[in-house]
């Protein structure tokens, strides 16, 4: 594991346990494992040295509602859970009004005027009125039908995520019911149930409904090379969520005129129960029902290559990545879908046959980059300012660019060592982009250092320069180039480049079966979260696109570890936008900012962590990748460049296509662009 601290010699430790050569200690407010080995019993440095302090139990005392347990001691810290009255307490220490006590398999600090040596009286009926009554924490069981479970809640709502499944018989403490929901903690996860499925006994089992469905397991059994379509209602009118291939397991909770509710992937939605058999179909075996019109929505055996624009899909010769390669087919190639089997599809297009990977397959012929099938809505909005005025003010503050210049120094800087080599006399002086010094400012350079001499010139008044080679990955960019990258007019043209001004405060209005299907489809942990993406543009005023396409940047396509899930106190949590993942300690550092913020599921992260990125630039009125980058509004206010996003003159450009991409992948989408406009 990673490093907390380090100890010194003779430092005092709390020992919690030991195993393996390892102990788990307590040592300047931090818990850890340390080696044995290097432990003792006595204070090596011979001074005498106080036992650590003994850990006793005490029980939280609050007049009402609940203690609030913290990650450090200051009232500013992260609150960890709340504590109920009554609450059983392990306290390691007190010092300063803070106790740091382990609750619920927790570690953090509470207020030490709330603790008590004994269990608080309920005070029911005293008349005292100084502690009302409180919620006692009991045990109770959960009651559901053999073969059932009970969803754990994130929040009181059957419209919350669902953090776990228990099944009958689970003990669970609860803390707190309220409005037919109960408050409870199991196995290290706290969320919420209905109380109507928990008794104090194991026995009385309860009837199924919403909460707890008697299920059975099944298998989608269509047409070799086809998919099952799964919709969020009854009607193939209704929204496609996912797309289901041959074989694949479901669980089917109801069955009623022809449809079956089913959950598949994380995903409720309903399917045609006809393309559903108790068995699993064999991978060559053609036994599934006749292809029907109407509700099944299964597809033909002829699909299309749907890989991003410009690039292609390798046929093997196995269904295996380390297989050879037969050939490339390009996007939008026919092929003729064999049979398909664990993310493989057997195809034969231009009469070669070989394996591809199934997700880069579409029963459509894939939307042409070039051909605008999406809603594009433009418009302007107008600046108080000329390009020219706003070049000046953004060459104040230093723009950069990794653009290679011919760069330039005075002679009188420089003490020549070798005809082409000379050192610097003197610190910060500037290297120019041209001989004179009414050119720009491309850096700087210090006493001593070593310059390369490529030539001589003279300027206009007939001062001598020298031209150096001056290595800096990043310099100030010239006024020419910045002047290129602000003026809008240089990127209208270009359906591409154009997306610098698409408005991220507007949605893109698009479809979460698409979005699955042609965007997420083997995105990892992303896979199937299109409707999360779409209800975080809802609630933060974002661009669903946008937040996708940070998503797959900031996770490596769904597939890192802060993606997938880090286990910090116990619980998991999820962070798809590196929020807080700074670069020392990115793993650490945002698995904490995710704990904090209480995104335990993946759709938690995906919908908290918009919110994020809409209070820095959004909620300021930067609401398209041009207005991130230059914030021309700031500019024609305040009479100067601020709060923006980047320093590459570049930024904007560089982005667009990522984004570009994703809408390539789509057929029904909607683009509102805003264009600045300027005096």
């Amino acid at each position: 594991g990673s490093i907390v601290t380090s100890l010194s010699k003779g430092t005092a430790v709390t020992v919690y346990s030991e195993a393996n050569g390892w102990a788990k200690v307590s040592a300047n407010g931090k818990d850890g494992y340390v080696s044995t080995s290097f432990l003792s019993a006595q204070n090596p440095n011979g001074s005498a040295t106080s036992p650590p302090a003994a850990v006793v139990t005490k029980y939280v005392n609050v007049a009402s509602g609940s203690l609030n347990m913290r990650n450090g001691a200051s009232n500013s810290s992260s609150i960890i859970v709340g504590l109920a009255k009554g609450t059983a307490v392990k306290v390691y220490s007190e010092t300063g009004g803070w106790a740091k006590i382990e609750a619920y398999g927790k570690t953090g600090y509470v207020s030490s005027a709330f603790l008590v040596a004994t269990i608080p009286a309920s005070n029911n009926n005293t008349g005292s009125g100084t502690v009302p009554p409180a919620q006692q924490i009991t045990t109770k069981y959960v009651n559901v039908n053999k073969g059932s479970s009970l969803n754990v809640r994130k929040s009181a709502s059957t419209s919350s995520a669902i953090l776990t499944k228990l099944s009958s018989g689970t003990e669970v403490k609860v803390q707190s019911e309220s409005n037919g929901w109960a408050k409870i903690q199991v196995n290290g996860v706290e969320g919420y149930v209905s109380s109507e499925f928990l008794s104090a006994s194991k026995s009385n089992p309860a009837p199924p409904k919403e909460e707890q469905q008697t299920s059975k397991t099944m298998f989608v059994n269509v047409s070799l090379g086809s998919t099952l379509s799964m919709y969020n209602s009854v009607s193939t009118n209704a929204s496609i969520l996912v797309k289901l291939a041959r074989g694949v397991e479901v669980t089917v909770y109801s069955e009623e005129n022809g449809w079956s509710k089913i959950e598949a992937y994380g995903k409720t939605g309903y399917v045609s129960s006809e393309y559903l058999s108790e068995t699993k179909p064999a991978a060559g075996e053609e036994n599934a029902p006749d292809n029907k019109s109407g509700s099944a929505n299964v597809e033909t055996v002829t699909k299309y290559i749907d890989v991003i624009y410009g690039s292609s899909l390798n046929l093997r010769t196995a269904a295996s990545t380390s297989a050879a390669i037969i050939t490339k087919l390009a996007r939008g190639t026919i092929v003729t879908v064999h049979s398909e089997e664990n993310g493989w599809s057997r195809v034969t297009a231009n009469g070669q046959t070989g394996y591809v990977s199934s997700q880069y397959l579409s029963k459509t012929a894939p939307f042409n980059p070039n051909t605008t099938k999406g809603t594009i809505e433009k418009v302007y909005k107008s600046y108080d300012i000329s390009l020219n005025d706003l070049t000046k003010k953004q060459m104040a503050v230093n723009p950069q660019t990794d653009k290679k210049y011919k760069t330039y120094i005075s002679t009188d800087a420089v003490t020549v060592t070798t005809p082409t080599s000379g050192n610097v006399n003197g610190t910060g002086l500037n290297v120019r982009g041209g001989a004179g010094t009414d050119y720009w400012v491309v850096g700087q350079v210090n006493n001593q250092d070593s310059l390369q001499i490529l030539s001589t010139v003279k300027d206009a008044a007939g001062n001598t320069w020298y031209e150096i080679k001056y290595n800096k990955a990043w310099v100030n960019a010239s006024p020419e180039d910045v002047a290129h990258f602000v003026d809008p007019n240089n990127f209208l043209s270009n359906t591409v480049d154009s997306l610098q001004f698409l408005k991220l405060s507007a949605s893109a209005n698009i479809d979460a079966g698409e979005v699955n299907e042609r965007i997420l489809s083997g995105k990892g942990i992303l896979q199937g979260l299109a409707s999360a993406f779409i209800t975080a543009g809802d609630t933060s005023g974002i661009n669903e696109i946008y937040l996708i396409s940070h998503a797959l940047l900031e996770t490596g396509n769904g597939t890192s570890q802060l993606a997938k899930g880090v286990q910090i106190n116990g619980k998991t949590v999820y962070n798809m936008y590196g929020i807080g993942a700074y670069d020392h300690s990115a793993l650490n550092s945002g698995a904490q900012f995710a704990y904090n913020a209480g995104w335990f599921t993946p759709e938690a992260a995906i919908i908290g962590g918009a919110q994020f990125i809409e209070n820095g630039y959004i909620n300021a009125g930067q609401d398209t990748l041009y207005k991130m980058r230059w914030n021309p509004g700031s500019v024609t206010k305040n009479g100067y460049a601020s709060h923006q996003y980047a320093t590459d003159i570049a930024w904007a450009a560089k982005q667009v296509n990522q984004i570009n991409n994703i809408y390539s992948l789509l057929d029904s989408y909607k683009l509102v662009l805003e264009i600045p406009q300027f005096k």
